[in-house]
């Protein structure tokens, strides 16, 4: 079969759909199925030299915007240029799992939609909106939006020239979140026996605003979603403002696609919430992400954690205990300040022990920071322990985390939070107090606990990426890898994985208080559930070398059975196969 991932990554790795993909298509067994794998995707900027158009490791074929025009295929794409006056890029790319180090050459195909032929483009705007309620024009001036839009007829057209088309081969159509709805709802259209439409959830991007934005957050929305009340009622009857945010029509299309993957038990309810068209049998599948499952010894642990420890001691003067991390962007819904309300409470229990812990927050919204910057700031006022509001240090959301960070550490002793508001972990893209041979592999493997106490996190693969190296996982019930987790455990509790409940209310509450929920009733949750998890955490932080080779053993037997390898044989392919068979009767 012929697989195609529409998506905004195409080029570039920039978040978990890029891993997803990789993970995928590094799998042996989905080269055993795959034919061909195709990246489709707009161009999103012009000003890149031709060897970077495809990122590194790219090879250009054809390029419209280059003037690379071999005959062979001017020809052919120049139908394209015309009809829908959008430039073709099209070439190849290579993707390589990090922890295996397995590579795989796959297509890339990107159609420049800065220029559109408006008459024809706005006759597919008008049957998105006749054939599946897809409203553009009250999203026709957010680009965000427009550019998918755009990006579906000259982009089914460029498949069916590189030889999509014509085949009695199944193509499928992952349209990766709501960027790849229009690409699929014309697929939909084209209506070709052979070409089926999944869409892969990685989220529900018409819930997370509505977690992310309300007070009560998860504790809300979560119990929310299984009142009776609300038994009958959509998202749109209950949160009607949802209908503003120009996500919602395209993955409220998503019930036209012949099948839907949803990464985390969550998100099939979400879904049925959404629209109860998603409640047809066998419409969605839980296809759950991997996670990194490499087997280290105890002393490659051990000496990575003492690079860790090296880099602590360098910044703080002494030597902790204890490594804390948590890798991910530093926005709301990661949770940033449950884990800081963990350290709080951790802080009598360190003194009774006679322990200190160091928290590293690996993450940044203000993008990669150079590295003559990232000296000049540590030179000047002590980066990253240190912060100066303002680029090329905290912006972009970062300042608020920064703030939160400062006080903690100016009220405790025995826990220390850093922001590391950079992305990598090596000397050279962190400092001169990063020990030399220091990568961010070593974060991973070094760390005694990842945390991930999410409000909204439709899987989660970053919280259980040490999990084969030893470390303690904790990670929020609202997390899609949550579910995975329990499924691979099947009744074998691991006591590397800790699970945060901030679910839990003190007593049944009505509807309209609940949707209502304050910050202080969430607060007095978070309180109970911080000093739980900070007893929970130190009570099984490995304090001898038995302990900790035990934590290796069993996180390393926990991350096989939640490896790519397993997610492809057992939940994509499968679900991909069903996906090839069945038609939606729309």
């Amino acid at each position: 079969m012929i697989v195609v991932h529409v998506t905004h990554e195409a080029v570039e790795k920039i978040g978990g759909i890029g891993t997803v993909i990789e993970g995928l298509t590094t799998a042996d067994a989905y080269a055993e199925q795959a034919t061909r794998t195709i990246l489709l995707g707009p161009l999103f900027t012009t000003d890149r030299p031709l060897e970077e158009r495809l990122g590194e490791e790219g090879k250009i074929i054809y390029s419209s915007l280059d003037e690379v025009r071999p005959p062979e295929w001017r020809d052919k794409f120049s139908h394209v240029e015309r009809t829908y006056d959008a430039g073709v890029i099209y070439g190849t790319r290579r993707l390589q799992e990090p922890y295996s180090g397995r590579g795989v050459e796959v297509e890339v195909l990107l159609v420049d939609v800065f220029h559109a032929n408006q008459p024809r483009l706005n006759l597919f705007k008008g049957l998105l909106w006749k054939r599946f309620g897809v409203p553009s024009h009250d999203f026709q001036n957010t680009w965000e939006y427009e550019q998918y839009v755009r990006l579906a007829e000259p982009g089914m057209e460029a498949l069916r020239i590189i030889g999509v088309d014509g085949t009695n081969e199944p193509v499928l159509i992952l349209a990766h979140e709501y960027m790849g709805m229009p690409t699929a709802l014309k697929a939909v259209l084209d209506g070709r026996p052979n070409v089926k439409t999944v869409f892969y959830a990685h989220e529900v991007a018409s819930v997370r605003p509505i977690v992310e934005k309300t007070p009560g957050h998860d504790t809300m929305f979560y119990n929310l979603l299984g009142r009776e009340e609300i038994r009958g009622k959509t998202l749109e009857d209950v949160f009607p403002r949802v209908k503003e945010n120009f996500k919602h029509p395209l993955v409220k299309a998503a019930r036209f696609c012949d099948h839907v993957f949803a990464v985390g038990d969550f998100i099939a309810s979400e879904l049925k919430f959404l629209d109860p068209h998603f409640e047809r049998p066998g419409m969605i599948d839980r296809v759950y992400n991997g996670i990194p499952a490499e087997e280290i010894s105890l002393e490659q642990k051990l000496r990575s954690r003492s690079l860790l420890k090296e880099y602590a001691r360098n910044l703080l003067g002494y030597e902790p205990t204890w490594i804390f991390t948590h890798v991910a962007r530093p926005v709301l819904s990661k949770g940033i300040w449950r884990d800081v309300r963990v350290l709080h409470e951790m802080e009598p229990l360190l003194k009774q022990r006679g322990e200190t812990a160091v928290y590293f927050m690996l993450g940044t919204l203000g993008g990669v920071r150079r590295g003559r910057d990232v000296r000049q700031m540590e030179q000047a006022y002590g980066w990253p322990l240190n912060h100066e509001e303002g680029y090329p240090d905290l912006c972009g959301g970062e300042e608020v985390v920064g703030r939160t960070f400062r006080i903690f550490n100016e009220t405790h002793t025995a826990g220390r939070a850093v922001l590391i508001n950079q992305w990598g972990f090596s000397r050279q893209a962190c400092g001169q107090r990063v020990p030399e041979e220091t990568t961010i592999a070593d974060l991973r493997r070094g760390t005694d606990l990842e945390f991930g106490l999410s409000v909204y996190e439709p899987f989660g693969i970053s919280q259980l990426e040490p999990l084969s190296f030893g470390a303690l996982c904790a990670a929020s019930n609202v997390c899609g890898c949550m579910g995975f987790v329990r499924e691979a455990m099947r009744d074998e509790p691991c006591e590397n994985i800790i699970e945060g409940d901030f679910l839990r209310l003190p007593k049944r509450i009505e509807l309209e208080e609940l949707l209502s929920l304050s910050i202080q009733r969430r607060d007095e949750v978070e309180s109970l559930e911080g000093r739980r998890l900070a007893d929970l955490i130190l009570s099984r932080l490995p304090r001898d070398e038995e302990s900790l080779r035990r934590r290796l053993n069993e996180g390393y037997a926990l991350a096989q059975q939640m490896s790519w390898r397993r997610v492809v044989r057992e939940y994509f392919l499968p679900s991909l196969q069903k996906a090839a068979r069945e038609r939606q009767d729309a």
